[in-house]
């Protein structure tokens, strides 16, 4: 991020999107090191906004969610239900998809979005409202 803010001043115009979790908003058993981390993203994505809004304006099961369902990481533990399951606990009925991520990004990294920065965008069907 702060090695695109020179190009991106320079340009006088640019997008940073950044990915994290909804599970830094629900929590996650067994995961805090996770969730942690993807806290983490949210916080430095909100005061990097702050700092450089100025300047330069402006979160599907991952590819890890395979292993922490079948219990290959976090010592085993595979308590993460199926993408088949999550879909059903979600609102629309079905579980995102990358599409629906990069959907967002376009949209966000479009001039229709200029006036948006530093927020927290659900993209997760309404699980997390």
């Amino acid at each position: 991020m702060q090695l695109a803010v020179p190009d991106m001043t320079a340009a006088q115009w640019g997008r940073i999107v950044t990915i994290s979790s909804s599970s830094a908003q629900s929590g996650a058993p067994n995961m805090a090191h996770y969730v942690a981390s993807k806290g983490g993203v949210i916080g430095l994505t909100k005061a990097f906004a702050r700092e450089f809004a100025g300047r330069a304006s402006r979160s599907t099961p991952s590819p890890d969610h395979r292993r922490y369902t079948h219990g290959t990481k976090c010592g085993g533990v595979g308590n993460v239900p199926s993408v088949d399951v999550m879909g059903k606990m979600v609102p629309t009925g079905r579980a995102g998809t990358p599409d629906d991520i990069a959907a967002t990004c376009a949209f966000l990294c479009s001039d229709e979005a200029s006036y948006i920065t530093g927020q927290l965008i659900g993209v997760n069907g309404g699980m997390y409202i």
